[in-house]
């Protein structure tokens, strides 16, 4: 009998099957989903119930530690690590408020889930130094090379219909692939921590790395960098947290003290320096009570989000809008880039930073 791999994958899925888990998603978010929220605290705060990420301190979590929030209190129901998941469960009202890739929101609303972007959360920022980006890595001595040379290779990414897919997929189509060749690209879910070991064995042909895991893989040697998410696009906002649009318009007062709140929180540590920031990620997951490490936050570099305060971009949207419709996914002359986010409550795109605050959300001491 075949030893089971340990890198537990699946293959690419068919456009069906990714319309069929939206459609049952959209089902019970036609019937179950709520615009209450998680109710309120006895001092008047609207509480928003939200998923966090196991071991790392999220932009919401560090807004609420800085005390940056006003009107609102965070309630944690557990943790998640698909982006596409968080917003599902937004979508359907289990929480108040999800993240994910763009793309993903892009997807989803385009099949009719009535969600809204607000602020972004994550990204690849250019900052050389921090070595801020995803890589997508062969062996030293592989003979892939090219785009070309993918048709028919496995590649791992750590979830299908998220980030890496549509990274792979648009490489793959600006060096001239046919959508047919695209899709002879072998599309591999490798959880993060087992890409490396995954790609040394030859269990796969290219393995995306970023964050601690590529910075110890690329210190074992013997990796070779095919492309990254930075030659590709520049520095992009990748993902967004997202509102249900009847939670918006009914807690407008609390969506806006979040998203300052949040906004606030990207752009200090956009400005502080990289010490204070991992000091205080460590003092929030030591402090929380989860029985969580400390050495993922311990390894922190830089923001990612390369707009100030987290402000989105149109063409963060539309690049992959481009890509869905181009694949199929989308509807042609369906969803634009300006239905899926606003920027409408972010204090750094329309000046309406906190009173006492300047426009990095520190606070304003007066002479004297």
């Amino acid at each position: 009998m075949r030893a089971e791999s340990p890198i537990g994958l699946r293959r690419n899925r068919s456009f069906a099957a990714a319309v069929l888990v939206t459609a049952v998603a959209l089902v019970v978010a036609a019937c179950g989903g709520s615009s209450s929220g998680g109710g309120t605290t006895a001092d008047g705060k609207t509480v928003l119930r939200y998923e966090g990420s196991p071991a790392s301190v999220t932009f919401p979590e560090l807004a609420e530690d800085l005390g940056f929030f006003e009107k609102v209190q965070l309630e944690w129901l557990g943790d998640t690590t698909s982006g596409p998941q968080s917003i599902q469960s937004a979508a359907t009202g289990e929480t108040d408020f999800g993240a994910a890739f763009n793309g993903a929101i892009a997807k989803l609303v385009d099949a009719g889930a009535p969600l809204t972007g607000v602020v972004s959360v994550y990204g690849s920022d250019g900052d050389t130094e921090a070595d801020s980006f995803n890589g997508y890595y062969v062996l030293d001595g592989s003979p892939i090379r090219t785009a070309r040379d993918l048709i028919g290779k496995k590649v791992g990414i750590n979830t299908l219909g998220a980030y890496h897919e549509y990274v792979i997929k648009e490489w793959l189509f600006r060096a001239g692939l046919t959508n047919d060749e695209i899709n002879q690209v072998e599309l591999t879910v490798v959880p993060p921590n087992n890409t490396e070991q995954a790609l040394r064995s030859g269990q796969i042909d290219v393995g995306n790395l970023g964050g601690i895991v590529k910075d110890a893989a690329l210190g074992r040697g013997g990796l070779t960098p095919l492309f990254t998410d930075i030659d590709l696009t520049g520095p992009l906002g990748i993902g967004s947290v997202v509102f249900r649009n009847d939670f918006i318009s009914k807690n407008e007062d609390a969506v806006r003290d979040f998203v300052q709140g949040v906004a606030r929180a990207v752009r200090w540590t956009q400005t502080v320096p990289k010490e204070e920031v991992v000091d205080r990620f460590v003092k929030i997951v030591e402090g929380r009570g989860r029985n969580e490490s400390t050495e993922f936050v311990r390894q922190w570099k830089s923001a990612g989000v390369p707009a100030a305060g987290g402000v989105i971009d149109p063409g963060e949207f539309q690049i992959w809008i481009d890509q869905g419709v181009r694949l199929g996914v989308l509807k042609p002359g369906g969803t634009t880039a300006e239905d899926l986010f606003t920027n409408e409550y972010n204090p750094y795109a329309n000046g309406t930073y906190p009173p006492g605050s300047d426009a990095d959300g520190n606070p304003v001491v007066a002479a004297g």
